[in-house]
């Protein structure tokens, strides 16, 4: 079992406060927007390991016994990428079932995610897609730093974010009837065409022709549309009368707008459900679907991937043929997640993916320690008190790694969560 040192990323929608306050280190003013564990390629985890048995290391000397005599040398543990352990001995440290299903790389990427402001809009590829389409590019020798460039790796990003504050975010259309109301309810006359092409087509072709049209439209036009739009929702959320979970859905579009002045995406964003989630519970984000974190801290889970197609709220590249041909366009339910408990304490958010499994401890004053199922490779992140993973302490935002036939036990009082694969 390993301690993991994690790099967090600052990109600018990250909070300021979220991170440091759940690590209990002062803010550096600037933004903390996710804490990567795993052993992705832009920022693998590091652990410290002594090398093996034959194997270079500078020595040191143990203190001198009084009964065995002289200190003897004894190898200094070093510090490794987990992407590089990993390389070396996929078998050991992932099992031979991961390594079969998934290959020679750990398939997920845990973080803790804070939005200080609302992330893009977005959705991902399924497995085909993504092998497809980075096909296509490296055919066409796109350069993979590319500002362009869609698919950065062959693989599938399914996702799934578990709240540990408030959190909001957009997830799946939503019927196309009700966003037509909601488009007549904001008295804007721009919004009028988009809301009787909703009402007259079918849902499939309506919510395409809606989206094309918003993200193809004269881009002055449309920032006109999007100002209106944002005072409108503005005065709605603030009306008494406007009941309300469509008054936090229209609190919601006004602040998106606040953040991306003139942003078809703005647009785009009404189309989708608006999600909030309490502590402890979970939203699954499969392929296809549009969605966007608006603010809050949580813990992701993802498959190791970085392929993002984005559709507004982003000065990124938008590549709106290749984001049509990937979109889902089907009202759907966010299904909004909430653990299931088991026998020995574990509580499951349950997904259709093989990649990652997360799973939840709570551990109470005085219960029994939990022995984790071996076979498999494991992260442990710690978010609430002072738990034990075998022999080593946690807090708040420490996390272990478990290699694959690793005994592993939970302690203490505290909640972890644990993230591991389906092999």
């Amino acid at each position: 079992m390993d301690r993991l040192a994690n790099t967090v990323r600052p990109y600018a929608w990250g909070s300021v406060t979220a991170i440091p306050e759940l690590l209990g280190v002062e803010p550096t003013g600037e933004p903390q927007a996710e804490l990567w564990m795993g052993a992705h390629p832009g920022a693998p985890s590091r652990i410290e390991r002594a090398p093996a048995p034959g194997e270079h290391s500078r020595p040191h000397l143990a203190p001198a016994d009084p009964v065995t005599g002289p200190a003897q040398p004894h190898p200094t543990p070093e510090t490794h990428a987990l992407s590089d352990v990993i390389a070396a001995d996929p078998e050991t440290e992932l099992g031979s079932a991961a390594v079969k299903k998934f290959g020679p790389r750990l398939p997920f990427l845990l973080k803790l995610l804070a939005a200080g402001a609302p992330l893009s809009v977005q959705v991902h590829p399924n497995l085909a897609q993504a092998q497809e389409g980075y096909a296509d590019e490296e055919r066409r020798q796109v350069p993979i730093g590319a500002p362009d460039r869609n698919y950065k790796d062959a693989n599938h990003k399914p996702e799934l974010v578990c709240a540990l504050t408030k959190f909001n975010g957009l997830c799946g259309f939503r019927v196309s009837a009700e966003v037509a109301k909601t488009l007549e309810s904001l008295g804007v006359d721009s919004l009028k065409p988009y809301a009787d092409l909703l009402r007259a087509r079918p849902e499939e072709a309506a919510l395409r022709e809606v989206l094309t049209a918003v993200l193809t439209a004269d881009r002055e036009e449309i920032a006109a549309t999007v100002a209106e739009t944002a005072a409108a929702a503005q005065r709605l959320a603030a009306d008494p009368g406007t009941p309300p979970r469509e008054a936090a859905a229209h609190a919601a579009y006004a602040d998106i707008a606040h953040h991306f002045p003139g942003d078809p995406g703005v647009l785009a964003a009404i189309l989708l459900n608006h999600v909030e989630l309490q502590p402890g519970e979970a939203m699954f984000l499969g392929a296809g679907v549009p969605h966007a974190y608006l603010d809050g801290l949580g813990v992701e889970i993802m498959a190791n991937s970085d392929n993002v197609l984005r559709c507004g709220l982003t000065p990124k590249h938008v590549d709106v043929p290749e984001l049509l041909r990937i979109v889902r366009f089907e009202a759907t339910d966010p299904g909004i997640l909430r653990p299931e408990a088991s026998s020995d304490g574990e509580e499951l958010y349950e997904t259709p993916t093989d990649e990652f499994r997360l799973s939840r401890y709570v551990l109470a004053e005085g219960a029994a320690p939990v022995h984790l199922a071996e076979g498999a490779p494991q992260i442990l992140l710690c978010t609430a008190g002072a738990p034990r993973a075998g022999e080593l302490s946690l807090a708040p935002g420490q996390s272990v790694f478990v290699p694959a036939g690793e005994e592993a036990e939970l302690s203490g009082v505290g909640t972890v969560f644990r993230a591991t694969v389906v092999a």
